[in-house]
């Protein structure tokens, strides 16, 4: 009798920790897979195309610190560029406007900007600094990754900044943007050296200054100059191949 009773609660212990486990599966599949939050990159670049996506505003709050503009130079890039009154000008990887803005001064109210992302929530941000700063000459683009989706010989000058290396089909995309210069406009790429640097992406997602210049030639394009004062990045200013 005693070992009868034994056997019972031994079977109710067995039953009683299969339920248990039972019960934990179906909350934890109901829950869904946990996984950790990354903390937000402080760096303008990091291993994806917008940092940590959880924390967007982090991200933008980053992208627009004066950490960056102490290296990136915005206001010297923009001066360098030589834009005059009443061009059009076209950011591509605009974000939230970190260039775009200055872009649009240095064009004035008679001038025009397209500002291309591939990032809806970039181009809200962005919108929303329009609103705040009244600025009418400004068009955000919602574009795809193979294709800015600008109109043919529509610009002047086209800045492309920390964001070659993410193009998919790089000499292609090229090809793409020298369709929609004007006569004479320019192209201009700004991307981090293929070397260690404080900021930046992984050396491996990196196109080293040759390799972009290679590619650019296949694009029917030639370097016209270069800038050197940016010290993690070159600066390459090229035009349409004749």
């Amino acid at each position: 009798m005693r070992k009868r009773g034994r056997t019972i609660l031994g079977a109710a212990m067995l039953v009683a920790a299969a339920v248990s486990v039972l019960l934990l599966l179906v909350s934890t599949r109901a829950a869904g897979p946990q996984r950790p939050t990354p903390s937000p990159s402080l760096s303008p670049e990091s291993d994806g195309r917008y940092g940590n996506p959880q924390d967007l505003d982090a991200y933008i709050q980053a992208l627009s610190s004066p950490e960056r503009d102490a290296w990136q130079k915005p206001d010297q890039v923009v001066a360098a560029l030589g834009l005059a009154k009443g061009q059009t000008a076209c950011d591509i990887g605009s974000g939230p406007g970190y260039f775009t803005l200055r872009l649009a001064r240095a064009v004035g109210p008679q001038g025009f900007v397209y500002a291309i992302d591939v990032e809806a929530r970039m181009l809200q941000a962005l919108r929303e600094r329009l609103e705040k700063l009244r600025l009418r000459n400004v068009a955000p683009v919602l574009a795809v990754a193979d294709d800015p989706l600008l109109p043919p010989g529509a610009c002047d000058l086209i800045l492309v900044v920390d964001t070659y290396h993410h193009f998919p089909e790089r000499t292609a995309y090229l090809a793409r943007l020298r369709h929609s210069l004007k006569p004479r406009g320019r192209i201009v790429n700004i991307d981090y050296h293929k070397k260690p640097t404080p900021t930046g992406p992984p050396l491996d997602h990196r196109v080293a200054r040759e390799t972009f210049l290679s590619e650019a030639k296949g694009a029917g394009l030639s370097l016209a100059s270069e800038q050197a004062f940016l010290p993690y990045q070159y600066f390459l200013i090229l035009s349409a191949t004749k």
